[in-house]
């Protein structure tokens, strides 16, 4: 982590990631992309996603989650991302095409990762389930072959791998949810970089902004016609037996997700 000198009252305890060991490249221009943003709206123009909005202009980099190359690749430079928590790195292939993958810890330039069945078991390879042995740490991992990674992808995650039998992986997630994925799905050896990242302290109002996050408003501070916590004279409790949220649907321990998903049936043990 960096840390500065307290010059001000809101930089006398920000911090940030320590962007020392990035190389001072420019991105790959063939793998950027102008994503617009949104701010939270759908294609009708309604906010659906609230405190979303302004923030610094910023290129979306075009990263591959297959990573499904059956051969060997070199790392040129490891680089910041604006759309994601963790670093990424630029991989060139013999044939000269080059592709931006998650980055790991450890990862240095120069290295040589591989992807395949008879590659080693070295941070940043990546295989089928199927050939990682039981207690491994892996990252960016596919839930459906062919599908490219989906799991374990944010800075500092990893899932354990704890089991191998009928066709199946179990995976531990950093929830404490065990799940279970096709052994044929692909998964990188490792874990994902940045992993201080959930340390960082913003410091002030404005480096939120500059992020593309809008202020939260509380809803004790709201009126009774915008909010279920609203109005009262001065400061008063919330005035509802459970927890709401501010179109009064109960938040506080009730269970979010779908019973009639379909991929309910994989997950082995849930989350406490």
């Amino acid at each position: 982590m960096k840390s500065y000198k307290p010059t001000t009252p809101s930089r006398r305890h920000m911090t940030t990631s320590n962007y020392r060991g990035l190389t001072k490249v420019a991105p790959w221009k063939p793998l950027l992309a102008k994503v617009s943003s949104r701010a939270g709206r759908n294609s009708q123009g309604r906010i659906t996603v609230r405190h979303q909005g302004g923030g610094n202009k910023k290129r979306y980099r075009m990263i591959d989650f297959k990573q499904n190359r059956m051969e060997k690749a070199i790392i040129e430079t490891l680089e910041y991302d604006p759309y994601r928590t963790a670093f990424i790195a630029l991989i060139k292939y013999p044939d000269g095409t080059r592709s931006y993958i998650l980055g790991w810890e450890g990862l240095a330039t120069g290295t040589v990762i591989e992807t395949g069945e008879s590659a080693p078991l070295a941070a940043g390879n990546r295989m089928k389930l199927k050939n990682i042995p039981v207690g491994y740490r892996v990252f960016n991992v596919e839930m459906i072959p062919g599908h490219g990674g989906q799991l374990a992808r944010s800075a500092g995650s990893y899932v354990e791998v704890l089991a191998n039998a009928d066709n199946y992986t179990d995976l531990k997630m950093s929830s404490g949810e065990v799940r279970r994925v096709p052994c044929e799905c692909l998964a990188s050896l490792g874990q994902v970089s940045n992993a201080e990242w959930n340390l960082i302290t913003i410091g002030k109002a404005g480096r939120s902004r500059w992020l593309g996050i809008r202020p939260t408003v509380r809803g004790k501070a709201m009126n009774p016609v915008d909010h279920p916590y609203g109005g009262g004279e001065g400061s008063q409790p919330r005035g509802t037996r459970k927890p709401k949220d501010i179109w009064g649907n109960i938040t506080g321990g009730h269970r979010t997700r779908d019973k009639k998903k379909r991929s309910g049936r994989l997950i082995i043990k849930r989350r406490k």
